[in-house]
């Protein structure tokens, strides 16, 4: 009865009914059911560590979390020094591919948000760090295509599952207040994050920078990045326009802002301007019935492939959805702004991989705060080597591939 209920209320959806007329926590249910996202959730099993200060006014703990397939995620948690139990706002940080939580800017955004009041959670996606056998970072070991393509679909889900459990630790934190969360996704994690919001309504705000463009069918994301992009987006043409309805989730869930360089051709926002997205937001809103909380977006001009959720226009925006307690927006429109490049070549700053020494990818990004030093990698760590030479199988993309091709094998959800 209940998958019959499913694909009456898909047809209704896919009929163009607004949200009068479709059950959208049954869209969410076949959305997670088709990537093989956990119901319920995994116990988050949270651990903490030990804890270093990156800057005098800032601390940051060592902790895991539990995912799906038994596995373990490796996270940094940033939050004011001195900061009491008081509920705060907190933030996810969702790498691009071949980042991590070492990725300066996610350790950068760490600082400032935590500055700003905030608890900020920076974790290892899978295969990367201390997700990757040999704890290097940039390998890309989740773009290798394994086939049949429901191994696909489960890494994208994983990814998915990875935010929600980020999610899940946080609502449990005494320090943190469950309804200000945000996540905040870059490049691929604007893909992965686009869709953990649109299943999750325990997020309060949504930013996907470097992304959030979703297409139709055979543009970017259909083709791009097979396993973890192209065959979890493919995977979705059951919901028909597929761009709109899950923004229609989305507003369902609360905002969202997405923020693009106008000339940003690794997502292909040249042909993903103004005009696409007006085009996209007004397809949401038939389909939801509503404007409220359908996406906001802005570019900026000229700007290439950045990590823009650290720039001053979505710091105001966040402002305005979480409520920062150490700032206001006067003090945000009055701060300090580093071009990022220049910094970089400072600092001796040159990470793998990256873009940071170009001035139209990560090191043209003119990032909100002027006196973050970097971070070293060793500082990073967040599993003790005991832990990690006897529970190493927990952790490890190697360990992912087994489990998820032992539950295809078994026919398991």
């Amino acid at each position: 009865m209940r998958s019959l209920r499913i694909a009456f209320c898909l047809s209704l959806a896919l009929a163009g009914y607004g949200s009068t007329h479709t059950d959208w926590q049954n869209l969410r249910d076949k959305i997670r059911a088709t990537l093989h996202i956990p119901e319920p959730l995994p116990n988050i099993e949270a651990k903490a560590y030990d804890h270093f200060s990156p800057v005098p006014d800032v601390t940051a703990e060592r902790v895991s979390y539990a995912t799906d397939y038994g596995l373990r995620v490796p996270a940094i948690v940033y939050h004011a020094a001195g900061a009491t139990i008081a509920q705060h706002p907190a933030i996810v940080i969702v790498n691009g591919h071949g980042g991590d939580k070492s990725s300066w800017y996610a350790w950068w955004a760490g600082i400032l948000y935590a500055r700003a009041g905030a608890v900020v959670l920076t974790y290892d996606p899978i295969g990367e760090y201390e997700r990757n056998a040999l704890r290097q970072s940039n390998t890309l070991q989740h773009d290798e295509v394994i086939p049949p393509e429901d191994m696909g679909r489960r890494m994208g889900g994983l990814m998915i599952t990875d935010v929600m459990q980020a999610v899940h630790y946080l609502e449990e934190r005494r320090d943190v207040d469950p309804k200000r969360i945000a996540v905040l996704g870059y490049s691929l994690g604007s893909f992965i994050s686009s869709i953990a919001c649109a299943v999750d309504t325990r997020v309060r705000a949504c930013v996907l920078v470097g992304g959030g463009d979703l297409d139709s069918s055979g543009g970017y994301w259909d083709s791009s990045r097979k396993m973890c992009q192209a065959i979890p987006y493919r995977s979705l043409d059951f919901l028909g326009d597929r761009g709109a309805m899950i923004y229609a989730l989305n507003a369902k869930r609360g905002p969202t802002l997405v923020f693009n360089g106008s000339d940003d051709e690794v997502v292909d926002i040249p042909h993903h301007g103004q005009d696409f997205f007006t085009d996209l937001r007004a397809r949401t809103i038939q389909a939801l019935g509503s404007s409220r909380d359908v996406f906001d977006f802005q570019f900026a001009p000229g700007g290439g492939h950045r990590p823009y959720f650290l720039a001053k226009p979505v710091a105001l925006w966040l402002e305005d959805k979480l409520r920062f307690p150490n700032w206001t927006r006067k003090q945000i429109q009055q701060m300090g702004e580093t071009p990022i490049r220049d910094w970089a070549a400072s600092h001796a700053v040159n990470p793998p991989g990256g873009s940071i020494a170009n001035e139209h990818g990560e090191g043209g990004t003119l990032a909100l705060g002027v006196d973050i030093p970097p971070v070293p990698r060793s500082e990073l760590h967040a599993i003790p080597e005991s832990v990690w030479d006897s529970q190493r199988e927990r952790y490890v993309y190697e360990t992912w591939v087994d489990r998820a091709k032992s539950a295809i094998a078994a026919g398991a959800p």
